[in-house]
């Protein structure tokens, strides 16, 4: 039986300045940095939780399709905050950029969309009280 989702994979051209926005600027903390042979095995997580993110280094597939809907294409990581307000304050202050000015309302919450330096998009919601009610 499944037990937990270990990790998901972003790939990046440079896993140092990946890990650079990943911890300075969004906060997550680095779990496992080791280089092996076949690459650097490089994670970081959400401080408190068991689910990783793999920046691995691979040129040709960083980043996202250029086709994209501000606010409604997500992006393969969606990083879920209790006040995402507050925390989009902090984010901007350290720096990072957000494809609207700030968070806006829909149908499950609060949402705004950021990307990586590598083009990855990164989604940040907060659930509304019914979807954290819901699941």
């Amino acid at each position: 039986m499944l037990t937990n989702i270990m990790y998901a994979t972003l790939y990046v051209t440079d896993q140092d300045r990946a890990l650079r926005f990943y911890t300075e600027q969004l906060g997550l903390e680095k779990r496992i940095d080791f280089p092996n042979p076949s690459g650097r095995f490089l994670t970081v997580g959400v401080p408190g939780t068991s689910v990783e993110i793999l920046l691995w280094a691979n040129a040709e597939a960083a980043g996202q399709p250029t086709e994209l809907v501000p606010g409604a294409t997500p992006g393969p990581v969606i990083l879920e905050s209790d006040d995402l307000r507050a925390d989009f304050k902090v984010f901007r202050d350290r720096g990072v950029t957000f494809d609207q000015p700030e968070p806006e309302d829909y149908g499950f919450g609060v949402r705004i969309e950021t990307s990586d330096p590598d083009g990855n998009r990164i989604s940040l919601r907060e659930r509304s009280r019914a979807g954290r009610d819901n699941g």
